[in-house]
């Protein structure tokens, strides 16, 4: 397991992303984008070419998606830090890998034709995560018995199947995937027993960066909610989070510093 909780930098090259509005579409914006989180401090960036924000209604297509990812996976080769991308498609996934990345954020926890193979075939990770229904639909009154035991278990189906098919545990991290077919309520829930997810024995990648249940309880939009974001951070860590996905790197690894401080590991900066 990893020693301290790991930071995330979000780069969306995408035109109809929630929490940019399509900033960082072009590969120069991405790039710089990238290179300039990895200046703040992230551990890992993770790259997506397909919004898959609530009601995001046009299925991007594999070429489109593998034409805006490409030029930016090309430039960052060479970064210091992993690359993950985000995607559903095998096709891309096996390119993606081809290229460079060291890891594949799947929201649909590699249920996709193929998926399972084209990770299996290769050494990356892989991130699983929970998703009720699909971006176009999954808000629409998401219905559960039990949030947390019906997440948890298809976590552990899918990371069986994952390890059925030749991907070692060692690869594999899991997402309760908040925001992703949940409402309000259920996102705080996963939040608040984020430990059942921990007691897997798996890294645990929580996403709350900007979304729209902060928004909910703050009444913010999205650019608004850096200090909702980062407070949101700090519970799922304290909770079992060992990564977070994060849009604001280096306000997140001060939080961290302040944490670890408090914890009795000492912080980043002068005494």
């Amino acid at each position: 397991m990893l020693d301290r909780p790991l930071v995330a930098g979000v780069v969306n090259v995408t035109p109809d992303s929630f929490s940019d509005g399509g900033r960082t579409l072009e590969p120069g914006a991405a790039i710089a984008h990238a290179q300039r989180l990895v200046d703040e401090g992230a551990d890992l960036i993770d790259i997506g070419a397909e919004s898959s924000r609530p009601g995001a209604a046009v299925a991007v297509m594999p070429e489109e998606e593998w034409h805006r990812l490409l030029p930016v996976l090309k430039a960052l080769r060479d970064l210091p830090v992993p690359i993950s991308v985000d995607t559903v498609k095998a096709e891309v996934m096996r390119r993606a890998i081809a290229e460079g990345a060291s890891m594949v954020n799947d929201i649909n926890a590699l249920r996709a034709p193929g998926a399972l193979e084209a990770v299996a075939a290769s050494d990356a990770g892989v991130c699983l995560m929970h998703m009720q229904g699909k971006p176009r639909t999954m808000q629409h009154e998401p219905r559960y018995c039990d949030v947390v035991a019906e997440v948890r278990a298809f976590l552990a189906e899918r990371v069986a199947a994952a390890e059925a098919r030749g991907i070692a545990r060692e690869r594999i991290v899991i997402d309760p995937g908040f925001g992703f077919g949940k409402t309000v309520a259920h996102n705080f829930e996963l939040l608040r027993h984020l430990d059942r997810f921990a007691e897997m024995g798996l890294p645990v990648m929580a996403g709350w960066s900007r979304k729209s249940t902060l928004g909910a309880v703050t009444g913010r939009g999205a650019g608004e909610r850096l200090a909702a974001s980062i407070a949101a951070a700090l519970l799922a860590v304290q909770r079992g989070a060992t990564i977070v996905r994060v849009h604001d790197v280096a306000a997140t690894r001060d939080a961290f510093a302040v944490l670890a401080a408090m914890d009795g590991h000492g912080g980043r900066g002068k005494p």
